[in-house]
């Protein structure tokens, strides 16, 4: 079952953070989103090698999301096999400091459950 997505964010303040959680939430889009702000461009194989525990098909369908979404960009280049290379759109360079502050959080609590 798919989640529900809103084509609209006109309800009680707040509704900003569900739009922005339903762009970039879930296990795998934030990762993603957080590679390709560190390596530019990465092919989909290149991808998969940085995240081990995806699998193909959820690989597949988090960067058509995000494409769809406007935030990568999927570029084909017409040689045999097939070369396709994903990157961030302007707009979701836009995203870079709230990836970041998610991994600085992420850093301080790691260090902190580790005491």
């Amino acid at each position: 079952m798919g989640r529900t997505r809103h084509e609209t964010f006109t309800c009680a303040a707040g509704c900003t953070v569900e739009a922005t959680l339903n762009l970039i939430g879930g296990k795998w889009k934030g990762v993603i989103l957080y590679r390709l702000l560190t390596e530019e461009v990465l092919r989909f194989n290149e991808l998969r090698r940085l995240l081990p525990s995806i699998t193909q098909r959820m690989l597949t369908n988090q960067l058509r999301e995000l494409e769809k979404d406007g935030l990568v960009q999927r570029t084909i280049y017409p040689e045999v096999p097939p070369r396709v290379e994903y990157r961030l759109t302007d707009e979701g360079r836009t995203l870079e400091p709230v990836i970041s502050a998610l991994k600085a959080w992420g850093d301080r609590y790691v260090a902190n459950r580790a005491d």
